[in-house]
């Protein structure tokens, strides 16, 4: 028996050189098996290609629920530039309003649509973990530090950007023991003046070097921002060229220990284009 496809609207859309291609799905209106779609419309060169498929549902407690895929086909928690990029089309598209609530794996997050620059406020960060060092195969110990900004993310400062070699150490510290079962996404820094760094990220469910990471951003404002290299608003300079800000507060507690809040990403959101296929 053969089963009959179907035409899908799509706009695919990108921000700080990731790629999204965006799907109204508030009428399940897409087959089962949505791990193997994204896998099949993320493919590069024989399929529409992109860092990842993101779908837009019905929410109970927020104006639309996001739902992201990989082009492994894995379902992260959150994704920054994805959900700016889900805020942009919903406000394109009429479904919400410029100022929106997104519900996401990683908690409910606010939007704010201005033209073509939004920005989101993501959840306080939490596993926060500085300065300690892992073994690697590669080069022996490793120090790293440790943040979740609604996914894992490792962050590493270097002197020189250009001589990380991230595919291979990328991927020996996106799969370190130290971070199992779910791994974590590797952000290589290097800071440059008080409210600017330049990052480099490779990226797990794609598990390669990416243009842009919206969560790997912040990971790497924020703990750059706890040891003293950095200042809020900071700059965020990534590997395709675009620049996002990232703003955020410290505080300390009763007890004397730094917590954040008030984090947000913000940057400029493009409509690629709109089209079909079939599913």
């Amino acid at each position: 028996m053969t089963l009959r496809r179907r035409s899908i609207s799509f706009t695919k859309m990108e921000s700080g050189g990731n790629d999204f291609i965006i799907i109204d799905n508030r009428k399940k209106i897409l087959p089962r098996g949505l791990s193997k779609l994204a896998v099949n419309l993320c493919q590069q060169h024989s399929s529409i290609g992109a860092d990842g498929l993101i779908l837009l549902e019905r929410a109970e407690k927020a104006d639309y629920k996001m739902r992201i895929f990989n082009p492994d086909g894995s379902e992260p928690e959150m994704c920054g530039n994805g959900a700016r990029c889900l805020a942009r089309f919903a406000f394109i598209k009429g479904i919400a309003s410029a100022n929106t609530v997104i519900e996401t794996k990683a908690g409910n997050v606010q939007a704010q649509v201005k033209g073509k620059k939004v920005k989101v406020k993501l959840g306080n960060p939490s596993d926060i973990n500085l300065n300690f060092k892992i073994s690697l195969k590669l080069r022996g110990s490793q120090k790293v530090n440790f943040i979740n900004t609604g996914v894992p993310h490792a962050v590493v400062f270097v002197p020189a950007l250009e001589k990380v070699d991230v595919k291979n150490l990328g991927r020996a510290i996106r799969y370190h023991q130290r971070f199992a079962p779910c791994g974590a996404n590797v952000n290589f820094v290097t800071l440059q003046g008080r409210n600017s760094i330049y990052i480099r990220t490779y990226e797990r469910g794609v598990e390669a070097e990416t243009l842009a990471c919206g969560t790997g951003a912040v990971a790497s404002a924020l703990i750059s921002g706890l040891q003293g290299k950095v200042s809020s608003p900071v700059e965020v300079h990534t590997r395709g060229g675009e620049t996002l800000k990232v703003e955020y507060v410290i505080e300390k507690n009763t007890r004397g220990i730094e917590k954040f809040k008030g984090v947000w990403l913000e940057g400029e959101v493009r409509v690629v284009y709109d089209g079909e296929v079939e599913v």
